[in-house]
């Protein structure tokens, strides 16, 4: 195996590559840039499967943990769980997931500025891979949300030192174009997770695993999601041989004492307190949008084609595969539709600068939001609204990932963006909790809202001006280099 080639550093670039044109920056980009980006989009790639894996087993996992198993003349008889306590508990556990997610994102930053972007990547995918695989053992809706916990704290702690590698290594004039890049390819690790899904529904249809158990309980399609979940783990060996520090890191190193690197003080300190907190809100009106909202567009499209197929006389061990169809169909246009709105983000930011771009994704994101939780109720409308509002709300995570690095200096950017990013997930948390609550105590049935799922949804929509609000004190970074 050759050996790598190290880049040069940003600095020694910014002059060469200064008014460079987008379209066609991949031109250029040298070997080793291309491996860093390649690795640290495989790591956020396998990231986002696992979190999308988790989206679309939620359902069928609460159903079958919550299902109450009774002894009747001496049968066993499974009463299933209601879909109130059904979209309740789902909440649950995302509230719990998200919480891990947060708590292993902050610390992660920290450790990725003090001890090194690559070995905390290679921490965080070995993390979130173990747990995943675990989750497919769990007996009860308490250790499926203790895994989930877990596997939170690796998920949470990738994306900040992944895009602080990138943002370091890559030239000033397209470092926007190839963390936008990098944050699309998360619709891939989407998009294989719903093939996953729509493959796995098909078989658990034709009985595939009618008779195999794993670890004393029927092996049912979920669990199976999950154990495919662990793979990731098989990137790590590539990070341990070849990846290496970006060399701004290293040679701020060797300059100053480890213990000012990773600063929370620092980072709250009168010169970086307005970027966190404007960051911070960003963050938070993004994650409530997507997973307070967003990936619960998947139990809509559940809810909707399980009873269009039961209306048709389905019998009901013919309705899970379909309906697991439907449902990954939907993940693919959802993610097919954030693709381009990601990378669109950074060309349109080239342009209108950072604040103008996230003011005119965040109204486009709760227009095109409310449009699906208002009148999405026909197959053929997930092949047009659903991939609109993918566009526009996952465009906000393409914005994430250019603009959360270019706020803050080499030794408190993973802590940074890590910050923005997990804190605003942490109080992102209430809203699938939330979003259940409203559910089933407030958009009811008893309170005469057929479709209460709707429109608690849609009530929380409102999530969205949180980030309008936050722009108003947001700095504009357009044309900056990274601080160092």
């Amino acid at each position: 195996m050759s050996p790598v080639e190290i880049p040069p550093s940003n600095s020694a670039q910014a002059s060469a590559d200064e008014g460079y044109v987008g379209h066609n920056w991949f031109l250029k980009l040298n070997r080793y840039q291309w491996f860093v980006l390649f690795v640290a989009a495989l790591g956020w790639l396998f990231d986002t499967m696992d979190q999308q894996l988790f989206a679309l087993a939620r359902t069928p996992a609460m159903r079958e943990l919550l299902a109450e198993r009774r002894l009747e003349d001496g049968k066993e008889i499974i009463v299933q769980a209601s879909k109130d306590d059904v979209n309740f508990y789902g909440g649950v556990c995302t509230c719990v997931f998200m919480i891990g997610w947060a708590v292993g994102g902050l610390f992660c930053g920290v450790l990725g500025d003090r001890y090194g972007r690559a070995r905390v990547m290679l921490w965080t995918i070995l993390g979130y891979s173990l747990f995943t695989g675990l989750s497919s053992f769990s007996q009860n809706i308490w250790d499926f949300a203790f895994y989930r916990f877990l596997t939170g704290l690796g998920v949470g702690g990738e994306f900040a030192v992944g895009v602080a590698l990138v943002a370091e290594v890559m030239p000033n004039s397209i470092r926007q174009y190839a963390l936008g890049f990098l944050q699309s390819c998360s619709t891939i690790g989407n998009i294989t997770a719903a093939l996953i899904n729509i493959n796995l529904g098909i078989a658990e249809g034709n009985g595939a695993f009618k008779s195999i158990e794993l670890a004393g309980q029927p092996l049912t399609a979920w669990r199976v999601m999950f154990l495919i979940g662990a793979l990731p783990a098989l990137l790590a060996l590539l990070i341990r041989a070849r990846l290496k520090e970006p060399e701004s890191w290293v040679a701020q190193q060797a300059q100053q004492s480890r213990s000012q690197f990773g600063s929370y003080s620092e980072l709250f300190s009168a010169k970086y307190r307005r970027s966190a907190i404007a960051g911070f809100l960003l963050g938070l009106s993004g994650v409530v949008g997507l997973w307070g909202i967003g990936f619960f567009t998947f139990d809509l499209i559940n809810a909707v084609a399980t009873a269009k197929f039961k209306a048709d006389g389905l019998e009901e061990a013919a309705i899970g595969g379909k309906v697991a169809f439907w449902v990954g169909m939907t993940s693919i246009m959802l993610n097919a539709g954030a693709f381009f709105g990601m990378n669109a983000f950074g060309y349109l930011a080239a342009y209108c600068g950072r604040r103008l771009t996230f003011l005119i994704c965040l109204l486009a994101a709760a227009g095109s939001t409310i449009l699906v939780w208002s009148q999405l109720d026909q197959f053929n409308e997930i092949f047009w609204m659903v991939p609109l509002m993918g566009f526009w709300q996952l465009s906000l995570f393409g914005g994430y990932a250019i603009y959360f690095p270019e706020l803050f200096p080499t030794r408190l950017r993973a802590t940074g963006v890590s910050f923005c990013y997990n804190v605003g997930r942490l109080v992102a948390a209430v809203g699938p909790l939330t979003l259940g609550y409203l559910t089933k105590y407030v958009f009811n049935e008893k309170n005469g809202f057929e479709q209460g799922f709707r429109w608690a949804a849609i009530s929380m929509c409102s999530f969205f001006l949180v980030g309008i609000f936050a722009l108003a004190f947001a700095p504009e970074t357009k044309g900056r280099p990274l601080p160092e």
